[in-house]
C-alpha cells in the first residue's frame, strides 16, 4: 500500500524541500566553480614559472601582501567601529609593522645574492647598511606604535598588536626561505609546492568517496568535513607523486639549475648537474624491510628474498628448497634519482604536517564566524584558503636544503667578496694558511693551483 498522501506539505516541510533542492542544485555549480578556478591558479604558477625566477619572486611578494591583508582584516572588520572611532593610525601602524618584517627578512636573501654574483658586487657598499636601516625603520614603527596607544583601549590595542605580530610570523616568518628556494632551482619551489597541491585535492577526493565509511571519528573536532580517509587517502597519492614527479623535474635544467640574476628576459639555464639529479644505484638496507609486514614487502617489485642454507651461506632464496630458511629481504634500485628520496620525505612532510596550516586557518576562520578569508578565487575564497598549507612547506624544504641537499654555503663570488674586505695583515695570514695546508697534506695541491 502507498505510502503517498495527497496532503499539503506544511511550511516547515517546504522549507526543509527547497532546502534539499537548492543543495542539490548548487554542488554541481560549486565543484564547476572549484574546478575552474583551480585550473586557472595552477595556469598561473605554470606561467610563472616560464617567466623566471624575477617574476615568480614578485609574484611571491604580491602573494605575502595578500595574505597579510586577508588575515589582519580578520579583527579589523570586527572590531572596525571601535577601531575607526578611538584608535589613530590603526591601519598604518599595521602596514608598517609588516613591511619591517619583509624589509628585515629578504634583506639578507638580497646580499645572498649578490655576493654569489660577482657583476652585482658593486651593489655591495650598499646592501651592508640593510641591517641598519632594518633597525631604524623597526625603532620609528615601535616608537609610532606605543604612541598611538590609548588609556583607555590599552588592552584592545594590545590584542590587536598580538594578532598583527602572529599574522607577520604567520605569513612571512613562514616564507623567509621560499625565495631561497626559488633562486637554488626551480625544483625546490615548484615540487613542495605541487605536493601540497596533491594532497590538499586527493584529501577531497578520497573523502568524498571513502569518508566516514571505515573511521565514524572526524580528523579535527571543530572542523568535522575534515575525515580520516581522506587524510590517509591524500598521504598515498602525494608520496607516489613525490617519488614520480621529482624524477620527471629532475631532466630539465630549467627546474635544477640555481641562479643568481635577476632578470626579466630569462634564458637557457647551464650548469654542472648536481649528483642528486643524475641516475645513481643504491642498496635499499634491508632493516627497512623487517619494519613492514612480509606480504607487504613481497609485493614490492624486484625484492631478492635471501635465505640461509644448512652450511650457514646466503644465498637467494629457491623456490621449493625446504633446507633453505628466509634470512632477509634484498632490494637494489637502479637507474634511480636520488632527488626522488629527498621528494619523498618532501611528501610525507607535506602529508602528515603541511595539513595542519590548513587546520590553524580553519580555526580562525571558525573563531570568527568567517566562510572564507575572502572571495578573490571563485570556488577557493581567498589567497589564505588556498596557501595555508604551504607555509610550512617552504620553511621544510629551506631547512631541508641547507641541512642535506647543500651543505656548503658559499661559492667563488662569495668568497672574492669577503677576500676584499680583508685587511693586507688578514691577506697574508689567509695565503699562510693555506700554504700550510698543502705542506699537512689535507688538502692535495690540484686544490690550490695558483698557490705558490
Amino acid at each position: 500500500m502507498s505510502n503517498i498522501t495527497d496532503e499539503p506539505l506544511t511550511s516547515e516541510e517546504e522549507v526543509a524541500v527547497l532546502s534539499v533542492r537548492q543543495h542539490d542544485e548548487s554542488r554541481p555549480r560549486k565543484i564547476t566553480s572549484r574546478v575552474l578556478g583551480g585550473f586557472s591558479l595552477f595556469s598561473v604558477f605554470t606561467a610563472s614559472i616560464y617567466m623566471g625566477h624575477a617574476v615568480v619572486c614578485v609574484m611571491v611578494a604580491l602573494i605575502e601582501v595578500l595574505l597579510f591583508r586577508e588575515l589582519v582584516r580578520v579583527r579589523y572588520s570586527k572590531f572596525f567601529a571601535q577601531i575607526q572611532d578611538t584608535i589613530p593610525l590603526f591601519r598604518t601602524t599595521q602596514w608598517l609593522w609588516f613591511t619591517v618584517a619583509i624589509f628585515y627578512t629578504y634583506g639578507d636573501f638580497l646580499s645572498d645574492v649578490i655576493q654569489s654574483n660577482s657583476k652585482m658586487h658593486y651593489l655591495l657598499p650598499y646592501v651592508q647598511y640593510l641591517p641598519t636601516i632594518s633597525l631604524f625603520l623597526y625603532s620609528g614603527t615601535l616608537i609610532l606604535t606605543i604612541s598611538t596607544l590609548q588609556r583607555d583601549q590599552l588592552k584592545f590595542q594590545i590584542n590587536q598588536l598580538c594578532w598583527t605580530i602572529l599574522v607577520i610570523l604567520v605569513t612571512v616568518g613562514q616564507l623567509k626561505g621560499i625565495m631561497h628556494n626559488i633562486f637554488n632551482g626551480f625544483i625546490w619551489y615548484v615540487l613542495p609546492c605541487c605536493l601540497v597541491f596533491v594532497n590538499d585535492i586527493m584529501a577531497y577526493v578520497s573523502g568524498m568517496l571513502w569518508g566516514r565509511k571505515f573511521i565514524q571519528r572526524p580528523l579535527i573536532s571543530f572542523s568535522p568535513n575534515k575525515t580520516w580517509e581522506g587524510f590517509i587517502g591524500a598521504i598515498l597519492f602525494t608520496m607516489i607523486t613525490a617519488w614520480y614527479l621529482s624524477r620527471f623535474l629532475a631532466q630539465f635544467s630549467w627546474m635544477t639549475c640555481p641562479t643568481n640574476q635577476f632578470t626579466l628576459f630569462p634564458s637557457e639555464l647551464q650548469c654542472r648537474m648536481d649528483p642528486i639529479f643524475l641516475p645513481a644505484q643504491v642498496r635499499v638496507p634491508p632493516q627497512i624491510f623487517d619494519l613492514l609486514p612480509r606480504w607487504v614487502v613481497k609485493l614490492i617489485p624486484n625484492v631478492v628474498h635471501i635465505c640461509k642454507n644448512s652450511d650457514n651461506r646466503l644465498d637467494p632464496c629457491v623456490s621449493g628448497n625446504a633446507a633453505q630458511t628466509l634470512h632477509h629481504f634484498e632490494l637494489t634500485l637502479t637507474n634511480y634519482y636520488p632527488i626522488q628520496m629527498h621528494a619523498l620525505w618532501l611528501g610525507l612532510f607535506a602529508s602528515l604536517v603541511a595539513p595542519f596550516g590548513g587546520f590553524l586557518a580553519s580555526a580562525f576562520k571558525r573563531a570568527y564566524g568567517l566562510k572564507d578569508f575572502a572571495s578573490i578565487i571563485p570556488g577557493h575564497g581567498g589567497v589564505m584558503d588556498r596557501m595555508d598549507c604551504q607555509f610550512l612547506m617552504a620553511l621544510c624544504t629551506w631547512v631541508h636544503y641547507n641541512t642535506f641537499v647543500k651543505l656548503a654555503s658559499v661559492s667563488v663570488p662569495k668568497l672574492v667578496y669577503m677576500y676584499t674586505m680583508l685587511t693586507d695583515q688578514d691577506k697574508l695570514e689567509f695565503f699562510e694558511a693555506i700554504a700550510h695546508l698543502r705542506q699537512d697534506g689535507s688538502s692535495s695541491a690540484a686544490e690550490f693551483p695558483y698557490v705558490r
